[in-house]
C-alpha cells in the first residue's frame, strides 16, 4: 500500500496536482505552521496529507504524512526532539478531521447485513461529522496556544468556513431519505478517490513526465519507509495484545461501570468504552472492539451506535506519534501526546454527548 500511494504521490507532485492543493490551502497552514518557508516542498505532502484524510483515504494519507514528517525533519535545528511544527502536524493528523468516514460505514454495511437488521449503517454518519470537527478543533486550539502560534483572520476564516461546511453538509445529509444517504456517502468516496488517481495520471501525461519511473521511484521511497516503521509497529502492537490478553481492559470496564454508578451517572454508553480506549491506540484493535460492540449488543444499539460514533472521530494517537516521529528519528515528542490525546478525548466527549442526543 505504502509503495502504490507513494508511487502516485510522485506522479502528482512531478504533475503540478500537489501543487494546485497547496495553493488552495497554503494561506492557512502558512500561519499555523510559521517556521516552514513559503514554497518548502513539504507543503505539499503536508496539504496532500490532511485532504486524503478529510476525504476517509487512509491508504493514500499515511504515505503522504511520513513524506511530510520527513520534509518538516529536514527543517528542524534539534533533530531528536519534535519542531513546533512537527507537533502541530502530529496532533492535527490525530485529531483526523474526516469528511467521509467510508470505512466506518462499510464495516457498518457488512455486521447489518449479517444481522438482518433494515436500519439504515450511515445513521452514525451526522454524529462523526460533527464529532470530528470538534476534536480537530480542539487539537488545533491546544496546541496553537501551547506552541504559541497566533491566529489572524485568515485562519478564523479557514475556521469559520470549515464549520459552515460541517454543519451546512450534516444539515444537507440530514434531509435525504436513509438508504440514499449510504449510496450518496459511499459513491461519493468512491468518485473521489478513483478522481484524485486520474487528475494524477492526466496532469502527469499533460506535463510530458515519464509517468512510470516516477511511479517507480516513489514506490521504492514506500520500501524504504515500510522498513523503517515495521520496529516501531511491532513494539507497539505487542504492548495492546498484553494490555487485551492479561484483562485489563475488562477492569478497565468494571472501574467505569461502578464510578458511574455510584455518581448517579447514566452508564448505558459503557460497552462502547473498549472502542475509545483502543482508538488512540491502535486503528485495527479500535475496529475489533466497535465491531465486538455491535455483535454484543446489536449493530443499530445504542452502544453499537456510539462505539461506530467514537471509530470515526479520530485517528490513533499512539500509532501516528511511533509511525511518524520513528521514521525520522524523533526521541522527544515535547506536546504532541498531551495535545494529541487531548483532541481525542474532546473527540470521544463529543460522540458519547451526540450519541445521547441522537439515538438514545
Amino acid at each position: 500500500v505504502l509503495a502504490l500511494w507513494m508511487g502516485l504521490l510522485r506522479i502528482g507532485e512531478k504533475g503540478g496536482a500537489v501543487q494546485i492543493l497547496t495553493r488552495l490551502f497554503e494561506p492557512f497552514f502558512a500561519r499555523i505552521f510559521p517556521d516552514v518557508p513559503k514554497g518548502h516542498p513539504s507543503m505539499n505532502s503536508v496539504v496532500m496529507n490532511f485532504t486524503a484524510n478529510m476525504l476517509g483515504l487512509d491508504n493514500a494519507a499515511t504515505p503522504a504524512g511520513l513524506k511530510a514528517m520527513e520534509g518538516l525533519q529536514d527543517l528542524n535545528d534539534k533533530k531528536e526532539e519534535a519542531s513546533r511544527s512537527q507537533v502541530m502536524f502530529l496532533v492535527l493528523n490525530t485529531s483526523g478531521l474526516t469528511l467521509i468516514p467510508i470505512s466506518v460505514l462499510t464495516l457498518r454495511a457488512e455486521v447489518f447485513v449479517k444481522q438482518g437488521i433494515a436500519a439504515n449503517p450511515a445513521n452514525v454518519f451526522i454524529p462523526i461529522l460533527i464529532a470530528t470537527f470538534v476534536s480537530t478543533l480542539t487539537g488545533l486550539i491546544i496546541t496553537s496556544i501551547l506552541t504559541k502560534v497566533k491566529w489572524d483572520k485568515v485562519v478564523f476564516g479557514y475556521v469559520l468556513g470549515t464549520a459552515l461546511l460541517i454543519f451546512g453538509g450534516a444539515y444537507a445529509l440530514a434531509q435525504l431519505p436513509p438508504q440514499q444517504l449510504t449510496y450518496v456517502s459511499t459513491t461519493l468516496s468512491s468518485v473521489i478517490l478513483f478522481g484524485i488517481i486520474i487528475s494524477f495520471l492526466v496532469m502527469g501525461a499533460r506535463k510530458k513526465i515519464n509517468i512510470y519511473d516516477h511511479f517507480i521511484e516513489g514506490a521504492k521511497d514506500g520500501f524504504g519507509v515500510a522498513i523503517k516503521i515495521v520496529p516501531f509497529l511491532v513494539a507497539m502492537l505487542v504492548a495492546i495484545g498484553v494490555f487485551r490478553s492479561a484483562g485489563a481492559m475488562d477492569l478497565v470496564m468494571l472501574f467505569f461501570d461502578r464510578t458511574l454508578n455510584f455518581l448517579g451517572i447514566n452508564a448505558d454508553f459503557v460497552g462502547a468504552i473498549p472502542t475509545a480506549l483502543m482508538k488512540p491506540l491502535s486503528g485495527g484493535g479500535a475496529r475489533g472492539m466497535m465491531v465486538d460492540a455491535m455483535d454484543a449488543y446489536g449493530a443499530n444499539s445504542f452502544v453499537g451506535n456510539i462505539a461506530s460514533t467514537i471509530q470515526g472521530t479520530t485517528e490513533t494517537t499512539f500509532y501516528v506519534l511511533a509511525v511518524y516521529f520513528g521514521s525520522v528519528g524523533i526521541k522527544r515528542s515535547n506536546m504532541a501526546l498531551t495535545c494529541g490525546l487531548l483532541a481525542d478525548l474532546a473527540g470521544i466527549i463529543a460522540a458519547i454527548v451526540l450519541g445521547y442526543y441522537f439515538f438514545h
